[in-house]
């Protein structure tokens, strides 16, 4: 990964009901980004994080892990598309590529990625990146940090 970024925002301690806060200010620090790497350890919320950015950002849909499909859909209510990928599961990273990882990339649409170190190469140069930590049972380190 390149560590040309500097961490651009930081929450300590940030319980569950504090998310819908953290995710607005994420958003904030995201604008213009279209790809989100969202880092961390297997549990640590990641997708819970994803469904809480989903609901700042207007989307009535169910938002679940893809796991088993890699990408899902979801729509705004200003009827933008977001997609959120689940690399965990991918066996090769040119299953990205088999998929059209670069079509999502360009589509304009934002895209949220878990796991996206096994799609390491396959990153656009320019993208945001959220880490989650955890420091207890119930709260979670969220740092966000811009790379170019």
């Amino acid at each position: 990964m390149d560590n040309s970024g500097k961490e651009d925002c930081l929450w300590e301690s940030v319980s569950l009901a504090e998310l819908p806060q953290v995710a607005q200010g994420l958003i904030e620090q995201g604008k213009g980004v279209r790809v989100w790497r969202l880092e961390g350890s297997m549990g640590a919320g990641k997708t819970t994080l994803v469904k809480s950015i989903c609901a700042q950002l207007g989307v009535t849909d169910v938002v679940n892990s893809p796991t088993f499909s890699l990408v899902n859909e979801y729509l705004t209510g200003q009827g933008e598309s977001i997609f959120h990928f689940d690399f965990y599961r991918m066996e090769h990273p040119e299953e990205a590529i088999a998929i059209g990882i670069d079509e999502y990339f360009d589509s304009g649409s934002l895209c949220l990625l878990e796991w996206s170190s096994r799609i390491e190469a396959y990153l656009p140069p320019s993208y945001f990146t959220v880490s989650i930590t955890p420091t207890g049972a119930d709260t979670r380190r969220i740092s966000c940090t811009h790379y170019e």
